[in-house]
């Protein structure tokens, strides 16, 4: 074993969502989910607390308003499930979600100075929502912020049910 071995099992390899959780997004919503799926499996800092048993898989699901992390090995095997309430995240998914529209209508007619300034506001919220999200995780699943970001990308995707 190498130094940076336990470090390498500390991340995700696939990420999935589930289906049956969420309908098609805009072109735009679409696109975003692509991407934090692809930045997540790239660049990921994951693991399960005193565990080591990945890297692994994550299936994330929304249930009742609840938000379901179910994580599996290497061989496919469901090693852990974690729900979350989604109350704590409300007030953030609403007002992410309206300065998202206002990103995406400033970025067709805008200035640049005023897109800018909309997107300081929107990666604001994104970092609150991701620092909230690892206070919610403490003891069940440990990330690092840009994980989180990436996790709470793919929460909205969830949120925007089609």
């Amino acid at each position: 074993m190498t130094a940076d071995e336990p470090n390498r099992r500390n991340r995700l390899v696939s990420v999935t969502l589930d289906e049956a959780s969420i309908g098609r997004g805009t072109s735009d919503q679409e696109h975003e989910r692509q991407i934090a799926i692809y930045d997540l499996v790239e660049e990921n800092d994951f693991g399960l607390p005193d565990r080591d048993e990945g890297p692994y898989a994550l299936k994330i699901s929304l249930h009742d308003a609840k938000l379901a992390f179910e994580i599996s090995n290497e061989t496919g095997d469901v090693i852990a499930v974690h729900i979350l309430s989604l109350t704590p995240f409300r007030s953030l998914l609403k007002d992410y979600f309206l300065i998202c529209e206002s990103y995406y209508d400033a970025i067709r007619s805008a200035t640049r100075a005023q897109i800018e300034a909309i997107d300081m506001g929107r990666r604001g919220l994104h970092d609150e929502a991701a620092t909230l999200l690892q206070e919610r995780l403490k003891g069940k699943i440990t990330c690092d912020l840009d994980t989180a970001r990436r996790i709470f990308t793919l929460v909205t995707a969830l949120h925007w049910k089609g």
